[in-house]
């Protein structure tokens, strides 16, 4: 385990937000400005101080969004892996005492750390000294106030919301503070609430299904690689070890997290939170320099979510996505291979898509591609870019085909593997008809049916600018768009909308 350093330090959702001029862009930064002073004004500092001070923050804030990543930038796998010893991260950014720093974590003898984002701590490095250490003091307290607004007094829960609820998504009404709280809680101990989750929702039985499912998913991507027309054997090979070594987990963890040292009291719930964040931050540095622990899980139970861990080269389904209407353990197959099977073969497909087929069987970041299916891969992968920057979301916002490519190539494959997975099944063998749909049109109803949606137009433009996937929409017809299977189910006709021209139909998984 080592530790690593990654950009940080701004206070809105993106870093384009502070270098864009657009006419959104412009609004956030006056709307953030505003929201700055307000927060000191309820700190006690005077209207024109808390003006003066908000003016201050943006400041900086601006400079260190000058010399961060974008968004697309930090996709590259091996541009954000830069591995360092302490003297050269010193030279680099040497006006930053990280010796001190790093002691003070608890980290003594620390000499390797990896940097994400090198031209970041080079630009830090210039802006330390030339920000006053009086205008470094009220951005630090902006920070603490930003971080601890949502468990203060009700006003500033209430001039956060306002900002970052109200005009950022557009929603109306705050959560009730027993949702809130709740939050917080699952979000600090987590497993011992999933403990409790899989008790209620999640029998052995569900489980030994979703496990069925996986391997036959596994299976099915498999053969996918093997018969795939434009990969070489040598890249095929590998390919296919690196598949074979797949870690998968399902449900909830082995080893359940030990929360016996975590100090939980009566003297208040910001001091309950603190008290969690120490004990967190002594259990991560406590890692760094040990072996990894490979039944660590990176979400709860009760997480409606899944995930791929290039690192670990694993695969991780938590208990609450095998749930209606993603998993059912009393529907049909064609349902279930079409919500939850393309689940598990997007997440399958993501150890091939853009960012992680640079990682080896072991989670290495390596080269394991021949030139030519190299390069045929970004073709076809550019194909998929230029598809969902076509897509008009809302008003003028567009999809960004890069930004999502990789969730888009998960969908794509996901849908492939799954359907391949769902023919060897006795439903769609036999072919029988249910509510008057064919197995196949139960397939693709299933997929769409998860990601019906009802979304703010704020939020699906904040969205766009921040998410790596596809606004829900397009996770449907995107995909869809380029399946053959698709169009057989439901008779979809050259030319009609929700079939791709033979030329542009994409297919990598």
């Amino acid at each position: 385990m080592a530790p690593y350093l990654g950009q940080a330090g701004v206070g809105l959702p993106d870093v384009e937000y502070y270098t864009k001029d657009d006419a959104r862009s412009k609004e956030i930064r006056e709307k953030y400005i505003q929201h700055v002073a307000n927060m000191f004004k309820l700190f006690d500092v005077s209207p024109e101080t808390a003006e003066e001070y908000a003016q201050v923050v943006m400041n900086i804030e601006k400079q260190l969004a000058a010399v961060s990543n974008t968004r697309l930038e930090n996709r590259d796998p091996v541009k954000t892996y830069n591995k360092m010893t302490i003297d050269n991260l010193n030279n680099i950014s040497g006006e930053f005492d990280w010796k001190a720093y790093f002691q003070n974590m608890g980290l003594e003898n620390l000499d390797i750390v990896i940097v994400n984002q090198p031209k970041f701590f080079a630009g830090l490095n210039e802006i330390i000294n030339s920000v006053s250490l009086n205008d470094w003091k009220i951005y630090l307290k902006w920070n603490l106030l930003r971080d601890a607004a949502n468990v203060l007094s009700t006003p500033f829960v209430n001039e956060r919301f306002d900002f970052t609820g109200k005009f950022l998504t557009g929603a109306k009404t705050m959560q009730p503070r027993w949702k809130r709280i709740l939050r917080s809680t699952n979000g600090v101990m987590g497993e011992l609430l999933g403990q409790i989750y899989v008790k209620e929702v999640f029998p052995p039985e569900a489980k030994e299904r979703a496990e069925k499912i996986v391997k036959s998913l596994l299976a099915s991507m498999g053969e996918s690689i093997k018969n795939n027309d434009w990969m070489s054997d040598a890249t095929k090979q590998q390919a296919l070890h690196k598949l074979s070594t797949f870690g998968v987990k399902i449900g909830y963890p082995d080893k359940w997290k030990d929360y016996t040292e975590l100090e939980i009291a009566r003297d208040g719930f910001v001091k309950n939170l603190e008290r969690a964040s120490i004990w967190e931050m002594k259990k991560e540095m406590a890692k760094i320099g040990k072996p990894v622990d490979k039944t660590e899980w990176g979400m709860s139970p009760q997480t409606v979510n899944a995930y791929y861990e290039p690192t670990r080269n694993e695969i991780v389904f938590p208990a609450a996505i095998l749930q209606p209407p993603f998993f059912n353990q009393n529907a049909d197959d064609a349902v279930n291979y079409g919500a939850m099977g393309v689940v598990i073969g997007h997440e399958v497909s993501h150890g091939f898509d853009d960012q992680g087929r640079q990682f080896d069987a072991d989670g290495n970041i390596k080269d394991w591609w021949t030139k030519e299916d190299n390069d045929k891969f970004k073709a076809r992968s550019q194909k998929l870019v230029d598809e969902f920057n076509s897509f008009v979301a809302i008003d003028t916002f567009k999809v960004n085909g890069e930004l999502t490519l990789g969730e888009n190539i998960g969908d794509l494959g996901g849908l492939n593997v799954s359907f391949n997975a769902f023919k060897n099944t006795d439903q769609y063998k036999k072919a029988e008809k249910i509510d008057d749909f064919t197995p196949a049109q139960r397939f693709f109803l299933g997929y769409a049916q998860v990601w019906a949606e009802n979304i703010r137009p704020e939020t699906l433009k904040l969205r766009l600018k921040i998410d790596v996937h596809s606004p829900a929409r397009f996770r449907v017809l995107g995909p869809l768009m380029n399946l053959p299977e698709f169009f057989q189910a439901f008779d979809v006709k050259p030319g009609d909308p929700m079939r791709n021209p033979d030329e542009k139909i994409v297919k990598i998984w």
